[in-house]
């Protein structure tokens, strides 16, 4: 094994780059062993099972994106940080379509914690702060931006927008500016 140099950020790295060429559902273990010219036995030295491989996988992107998203936020507030922030998540979906699904994977509490998710949460918070929600609109605007960005990256990405000739980029900044519109009027709470 040690021929080979099998680690398990080597090992998520590799899944990472499979996983954007041939789609998250081709990445296995035994895809994965194939790649190193091992047999699959190897690889149960350093990550437990698959879904043990797609959790760091998960987390690999949470981290990226993450990493991604402060770079681009820093400095910027309002509709500004709205569209660094979204224009990012797109990108990364985009650049990472592999790595973009496995963070769509359904973690346990405690394994959530322990990834980049809560910055992502922290990241999206800072941002609706500056359209000054609090609690509970806070959450509730989360969950649709999420929504929003989430959909309209995963139906570009199938093939959605193919049948009509206006750009989709046009029809995103679109997007943006609305969601920045609702943010700006969110409904208070009666």
């Amino acid at each position: 094994m040690a021929r080979v140099g099998l680690t398990a950020e080597r090992l998520t790295l590799a899944a990472a780059e499979l996983a954007d060429e041939v789609g998250l559902e081709k990445v296995t273990v035994s895809a994965l062993a194939r790649r190193f010219g091992v047999k699959d036995a190897s690889l149960y030295a350093h990550i437990k099972n698959a879904r043990d491989l797609r959790v760091r996988l998960a987390a690999l992107a949470l981290d990226q994106l993450a990493d991604r998203a402060a770079a681009a936020l820093a400095g910027r507030a309002g509709k500004d940080a709205l569209v660094a922030f979204a224009n990012t998540y797109r990108d990364y979906a985009k650049q990472h379509p592999g790595r973009y699904a496995a963070m769509q994977i359904d973690l346990d509490p405690e394994t959530a914690a322990a990834t980049a998710a809560r910055r992502h949460a922290e990241m999206t918070r800072a941002i609706l702060r500056g359209y000054k929600l609090a609690e509970p609109a806070q959450t509730d605007a989360v969950r649709m931006l999420h929504s929003t960005l989430h959909g309209y990256v995963s139906l570009e990405k199938a093939g959605g927008f193919r049948h009509h000739p206006r750009p989709v980029d046009a029809s995103w900044l679109r997007t943006l500016d609305a969601l920045d519109a609702i943010l700006r009027n969110w409904p208070t709470d009666t």
